[in-house]
């Protein structure tokens, strides 16, 4: 089975919900206390061996790469200055073994086309995807390494879940259960409460098998006229190619204002333990 080496990043979103502050800054480069939210994303993905990362990003996203990408300029000021710990950490913000790819996406088309965007990047390797609105505390478990360990036992696709209550589950894709603990029947896109199939909303972590692109290539827009991933899952799943873990890491929703926030707060009080 090949080994998972390849990361995919889709942040060419607009970040509406936190104008006028992502105007002109992408809201992946948001800050958690000191570090960016998409950092924290990548450090998951790197702890979990991925070794390539495929940024699929949109107008406005120059700022991103320039996040990842050496500065030496600013690293000769902090040293000439005594910082040489800051030094450090800008220096270090990527290991030495991990490369960067970025990808455009022309239209804001959904998260099915933006995750085809990275096709050719990808080629005929499994991979995973992390979205950077979902911030994951990794001190006890991490999210993307889990799944990664699920899918090298099976060899099919893996989807992250949680248990929602009440009317809050219409603002996910929500499992159809299978027989079996983890197996898939199918994904419904924000299905009203009382027509959700189960409790358990797909949350922003996967690990997909390369035969996701033939689906996405073939699909028509579904859910806003856009091409939708859990349109996808759900056809892989009726034919038994998907799984799914309920994920044992806190979760923090950032693409909500309150839920950045609180994923704020909860990164301090962590650190000042």
């Amino acid at each position: 089975m090949k080994k998972i080496r390849k990361a995919v990043f889709p942040v060419a979103g607009l970040g509406t919900r936190f104008l006028p502050a992502t105007k002109a800054m992408p809201k992946e480069l948001l800050p958690i206390v000191d570090k960016p939210l998409i950092q924290y994303a990548v450090d998951e993905a790197i702890a979990a061996g991925i070794e390539t990362l495929i940024f699929v990003t949109g107008k406005n996203k120059r700022a991103i790469e320039d996040h990842f990408d050496a500065s030496p300029e600013l690293e000769r000021l902090l040293i000439a200055k005594g910082k040489h710990t800051q030094a450090a950490e800008i220096r270090n913000i990527l290991p030495e073994h991990v490369d960067c790819i970025f990808v455009r996406q022309s239209e804001a088309l959904g998260l099915g086309h933006a995750i085809n965007c990275a096709k050719n990047a990808i080629g005929d390797e499994p991979f995973t995807v992390l979205l950077a609105d979902d911030f994951y505390s990794i001190v006890d478990n991490n999210p993307t390494l889990d799944l990664v360990k699920a899918y090298q036992q099976s060899g099919v696709s893996q989807i992250a879940t949680m248990t929602v209550i009440g009317s809050d589950i219409s603002k996910y894709g929500v499992i159809v259960p299978g027989l079996h603990p983890g197996s898939v029947n199918g994904l419904i896109e924000k299905p009203t409460e009382n027509k959700a199939p189960s409790n358990l909303a797909s949350v922003g972590r996967y690990v997909l098998h390369p035969e996701i692109f033939e689906v996405l290539n073939n699909l028509s827009p579904g859910k806003g006229d856009e091409i939708q991933l859990a349109d996808a899952i759900d056809i892989l799943a009726k034919r038994n190619r998907i799984e799914s873990l309920e994920l044992l890491s806190r979760r923090f929703d950032c693409g909500s204002v309150e839920g950045y926030i609180d994923a704020i707060n909860f990164e301090i009080a962590k650190r000042n333990e």
